[in-house]
């Protein structure tokens, strides 16, 4: 399983209708998906580690370790949250932002369709959902893969910087220290001078 989980991409379908989840997850099955089924937004949530109940947070945690979510497909008309307001949630976290999110309704709602496209949401799609509509996943789940790598990519790039910055202080304090010891050498009196240019040709002179 854990082979398999490393060439396939793992979606989360969320949908609180039996019969719908059935069938996304034998569509998602059939296009070479991985799938998770939860019938509930609050439950996305806490599979995806933003729920409000912290040890379920650290519980879905370490599923999410097992097999990464790569993308979550959700109904729009569910009880207690609806699928706008599970988009919602996963774009403001800037953990999640970048895992693509499609909308699944009956209802064809223009001025719905637009605001969650608009909010964020990748595709919106008519139920019942066919199998053709699942060849339009995998390439938001490739945009999504660049834009979690670029924003990897720039994080390491702000460490780099970091790091030169501390290097470049770090010598700065070095060449701070080489001037003052300086400084003091070149404070020293005529006599001392003398007394350590002469220990250097190993005459015997004293100063007074």
């Amino acid at each position: 399983m854990a082979l398999a989980a490393e060439s396939q991409f793992h979606v989360l379908a969320v949908d609180d209708s039996l019969i719908d989840r059935k069938l996304i997850e034998r569509l998602l099955k059939t296009s070479s998906f991985l799938v998770t089924t939860v019938d509930s937004g609050s439950k996305a949530l806490k599979f995806l580690g933003l729920g409000e109940d912290h040890g379920s947070a650290a519980s879905s945690s370490c599923e999410q370790l097992e097999a990464e979510v790569n993308m979550v497909i959700t109904d729009y008309c569910m009880p207690e949250m609806t699928g706008y307001d599970l988009l919602k949630k996963i774009k403001e976290s800037s953990a999640l932002k970048n895992i693509p999110v499609v909308i699944m309704s009956s209802e064809n709602v223009p001025a719905r369709i637009n605001r969650c496209l608009e909010d964020g949401a990748e595709e919106f799609l008519l139920k019942p959902v066919k199998l053709s509509d699942m060849n339009k996943l995998r390439p938001h789940i490739l945009k999504g893969k660049c834009k979690e790598q670029q924003g990897k990519n720039n994080s390491n790039d702000d460490l780099s910087s970091s790091g030169s910055r501390d290097i470049v202080t770090t010598n700065a304090s070095s060449n701070l220290n080489s001037t003052k010891r300086k400084a003091m050498d070149e404070g020293l009196s005529p006599e001392r001078k003398r007394a350590g240019f002469s220990r250097k040709n190993g005459n015997s002179l004293t100063v007074l």
